[in-house]
């Protein structure tokens, strides 16, 4: 008779995530169950280039059924021999299959989809990040089976360390011989955050194990109620895929930054581009990249996001816990601010915005006047004044640095769109320029600069037919890395001579 194999867990977790903490719940339950189990930890690399890894191995036999026997268990993880990978983070879920850990025939990967970003993207002079699908593509390739969730969020909302979703999502899974009451019983028997680890424990198996819901149909949709868990269901009915993940952050940044409406009308913005992304075979990609870009220029800086950003409870969470790492000890923050007269004006209706912005301009304020405060928003009024600014979101759609923004998206988006007819390769590119425009202010002036020469001497030469699709990719690309390598402008206006200069060249030789 073939011997009983142990099953294998690997858990790739973070430096502060309970990595350790996960393993001790797991081997408790399974000791306290009556199966022999065994664990090791690896430490990880300091400054976020890898993670602590925890190995398990659990025979599913209890120990009285043995006959005194005791079996030999592994102390690190073989290739090729995991049952379980599991990852607080989605990139050490592709370190894991990288690594030999994860194949097809044996491995059931659990990860969250959530992302902390490694120093080899935090110190990218560009866009470092790593590809999020490309990831997520990698894991299902590669494993038997995977269960993809946000843990981050699910332990945010339910005020748990993210190791406690990661075990409920283990429980849902069931791949191990332990139930979720044993696991349960873990958390108790350790005593600590009971009541908060045991509702991560249950946010994660509930996500675990949760079916599709079903499809609603048109006409019920149309007389629903408009919440953001409609408007997510929307999302995963009608938006491909690839992009879903992008969509649905974008909606929530929507919901957060203004109104549900708002975000309706980020996701009725974005049907013509799915049309277009379809008619030009571009796979999803260049509505998730348009996606991503409108999501932030629709949440664009102003005073009422600064505001928010001040008083927001998860900022002095952070200072407290993360800069000062206090207690119960008083502390004060005090937030120096500089606004100029554009910021003053950003919510002003236009019709008044208008003449004081010429006087200012034409007198040389604009750029120069600004008025330096100090707050502190740890005090009871200092908290009041960034309260009442962050009030005035209701009035924001009636300012007037909101008609400018509408006006300038609504500008953009028609471009990509006939972009899109012409080459999908150049609405991608164009859909990129956003990039450019960010901040407020100074930066904010400078990069709508920048976009604005783009958009007159490449990207609608372009669409008229003055430059070859492909070559107008190209210079659009080449230019775009140009504004955001000098943002003064100089590097961009000798792109812009070299290429000029280049097509003067082609026109004489022909």
């Amino acid at each position: 008779m073939s011997s009983p194999r142990p099953i294998t867990l690997l858990i790739a977790a973070l430096g502060g995530e309970g990595g350790g903490v996960l393993t001790g719940w797991i081997v408790s339950a399974a000791e306290a169950a009556g199966f022999p189990v065994q664990s090791t930890s690896i430490p990880g690399v300091a400054q976020r280039t890898g993670a602590t890894t925890y190995y398990i191995e659990i025979l599913p036999v209890k120990t009285a059924e043995l006959g005194g026997k005791r079996p030999v268990l592994a102390l690190t993880p073989g290739v090729g021999d995991i049952d379980i990978a599991v990852a607080s983070e989605l990139l050490e879920a592709g370190r894991t299959v990288a690594n030999g850990f994860v194949t097809p025939d044996r491995t059931t990967v659990i990860a969250s989809l959530s992302r902390f970003y490694a120093m080899d993207e935090k110190t990218a002079m560009g866009d470092g990040r790593f590809d999020q699908d490309k990831l997520i593509a990698v894991v299902r390739e590669n494993a038997r089976d995977s269960l993809l969730i946000d843990m981050s969020e699910l332990a945010a909302k339910n005020g748990s360390i993210i190791s406690a979703v990661m075990l409920g999502a283990i429980a849902g899974s069931q791949r191990l011989p332990l139930t979720i009451e044993q696991l349960e019983a873990a958390i108790r028997a350790d005593g600590k955050s009971i009541d908060s680890n045991l509702r991560g424990l249950r946010a994660g198996f509930d996500a675990a194990r949760a079916k599709l819901p079903p499809v609603a149909t048109a006409e019920r949709r149309e007389h629903a109620a408009l919440t953001l868990q409609s408007l997510e269901q929307d999302v995963a009915e009608t938006i491909p895929l690839v992009a879903q993940p992008i969509v649905a952050e974008g909606v929530r940044r929507q919901v957060a930054y203004q109104s549900v409406a708002y975000a309706r009308l980020y996701l009725d913005r974005l049907k013509p581009i799915a049309a277009a992304d379809q008619a030009c075979g571009a796979q999803g990609n260049l509505l998730k990249e348009t996606a991503r870009h409108l999501a932030v220029r629709m949440s664009y800086e102003d005073i009422v996001r600064v505001a928010q950003a001040k008083i927001s409870p998860e900022r002095m969470r952070r200072i407290a816990r993360d800069e000062l790492r206090v207690k119960d000890e008083p502390y004060s923050v005090h937030d120096f601010l500089k606004p100029g007269i554009e910021e003053l004006c950003q919510l002003l209706p236009p019709f008044l915005a208008r003449p004081i912005l010429r006087v200012a301009e034409r007198r040389g304020w604009l750029g120069k006047v600004y008025f330096g405060m100090e707050i502190n928003a740890t005090s009871i009024s200092g908290y009041l004044r960034f309260l009442s600014l962050a009030s005035l979101r209701g009035i924001r759609p009636y300012g007037y640095r909101y008609a400018q923004e509408q006006a300038q998206l609504i500008s953009w988006l028609g471009l990509i769109v006939e972009a899109a007819k012409i080459s999908a390769a150049l609405a991608l590119e164009v859909a990129e320029c956003a990039r450019l425009i960010k901040g407020y202010g100074d930066t904010y002036t400078r990069g709508l600069g920048n976009y604005r020469l783009i958009e007159a001497r490449l990207i609608r030469p372009a669409l008229a037919g003055d430059i070859p699709p492909a070559r107008a990719a190209d210079a659009v690309a080449s230019a775009r890395t140009a504004a955001l390598v000098d943002p003064e402008g100089e590097s961009l206006a000798n792109c812009l001579a070299e290429i000029d200069g280049r097509a003067a060249f082609r026109i004489a030789a022909e």
